[in-house]
């Protein structure tokens, strides 16, 4: 559930009205419900309290600070992926001993910083990335904690670029190369193999490709057992779906309920990794529609946010729901049309032939689920200038990132002396 409703015929974010922000704002922007994201938060920590799980929220979903601040005002942990998110989790107070950390590509510099800033442990993706962290954690006589991200090799039947457990992809390591890296541990003396890792793969709606993954994990763990390996920590990842158009995803409870059995016989500590699941539902993207475009064959609603804003449509043909911001009667339907920004690409669509309301010329419309992967993948292409992000609490909003000037296309750049 989320906190964007229609009342009296106009769409609100909790108690404030949406159009009231736009017109202060102004369009294209990004609105996040403080509730949402607390509610999200908190119901996946309720149904998972007999583990007492720590749960790390993965900044890839959405970094704005203001977002992360409120999650680790409720006591979330973080799960990063990069520099650049490691220095917004410092920024924003976060304790480094709930920070996990992965990537498959962690370069020195960001090994070091994040060594230096003492977080919880790396989850570690290859065996070469294992012998760096462990060079690096002896340059700093450090003993550095580590889990081994383990690829399962089970479908997580969902979009193909998304799945991140099968032998195809590049995420973790195969449990033959993870049983020799743990006979050969002691050789990494500035490194202590501490858990292990899995995730599958992201917008998952059903609990069976989790189970299989655990299963095969929780295998795996008993055979380490048997050899004298004792571990601390089972991070199980994230990857739980969520509704865009007429998925049937698990509720926080009904996937505790599936993995929970499971995971006490471990008797490790469990860390959740949800993103998506916190913030997808949380947010949406507001946009002004700019011209409405009639053809032999098509109807375009031509508006001011574009794919460089959000790009999910035109990366994995993703669906959003598209809501005027004030209700239309449905008596009134209008014919198919495609929503589409002004960027210079075909693949600059939100959405494509879908049923929409009669709307005109400079209404504004709401591009629902946008919370998760919005402003987070958002770009400057065809030096456009990123969004604004809102925070609504109750009846009251907040910028939280100011929409960019025309300077800001150019911070940085240099035009060389041999070209004036």
């Amino acid at each position: 559930m989320h906190e964007f409703n229609y009342k009296k015929g106009q769409l609100y974010c909790e108690s404030a009205k949406i159009e009231d922000i736009a017109r202060t704002v102004k369009t294209p922007f990004y609105l996040y419900s403080y509730k949402t994201i607390t509610d999200h938060y908190n119901k996946l920590r309720r149904a998972f309290s007999s583990a007492r799980p720590l749960i790390c929220y993965s900044m890839k979903a959405n970094s704005n600070l203001s977002v992360v601040k409120i999650l680790v005002n409720e006591g979330a942990g973080l799960d990063i992926v990069s520099g650049g998110e490691l220095y917004k989790a410092l920024k924003v107070g976060a304790n480094p001993k709930k920070i996990v950390y992965a990537s498959v590509g962690k370069s020195t510099k960001e090994i070091q910083q994040a060594v230096k800033a003492g977080i919880l442990m790396f989850n570690v993706e290859s065996l070469s990335e294992l012998n760096m962290i462990n060079f690096v954690a002896r340059k700093l006589k450090k003993q550095v904690k580590v889990a081994i991200r383990v690829n399962p090799d089970v479908d997580a039947l969902t979009h193909h670029y998304i799945t991140t457990a099968k032998k195809e992809n590049k995420f973790g390591i195969d449990l033959n190369t993870t049983r020799d890296i743990f006979a050969k541990r002691r050789a990494f003396s500035h490194t202590k193999i501490v858990g292990l890792h899995t995730h599958i793969g992201s917008q998952i709606t059903q609990s069976k490709p989790f189970i299989d993954a655990i299963r095969k994990i929780i295998r795996f763990i008993s055979e380490l057992n048997k050899q004298g390996v004792r571990l601390e920590y089972l991070n199980i990842g994230g990857g739980l779906g969520i509704i865009y158009k007429n998925e049937k995803p698990m509720t926080a409870e009904l996937f505790a309920r599936s993995v929970l059995p499971m995971l006490k016989k471990t008797s490790l500590k469990i860390i959740l990794e949800p993103g998506r699941f916190i913030v997808g539902n949380a947010g949406i993207l507001v946009t002004r529609i700019q011209y409405i475009k009639r053809t032999k064959k098509k109807r375009f609603i031509i508006v001011d946010a574009a794919m460089n804003d959000l790009m999910r449509p035109a990366l994995y043909d993703a669906y959003h729901e598209i809501l005027p911001l004030q209700k239309i009667n449905n008596k009134n339907r209008g014919s198919k049309a495609d929503v589409v920004g002004p960027v210079c690409e075909s693949g600059d669509f939100f959405a494509k032939d879908r049923n929409l309301s009669v709307l005109d010329e400079g209404q504004y419309i709401a591009v629902m689920g946008a919370g998760a992967y919005g402003f987070s993948m958002s770009s400057n292409y065809n030096a456009r200038l990123r969004a604004a992000e809102v925070l609504v609490m109750k009846n009251k909003f907040y910028i939280i990132r100011k929409r960019e000037v025309h300077s800001d296309l150019i911070r940085g750049e240099e035009i060389p002396r041999a070209l004036r």
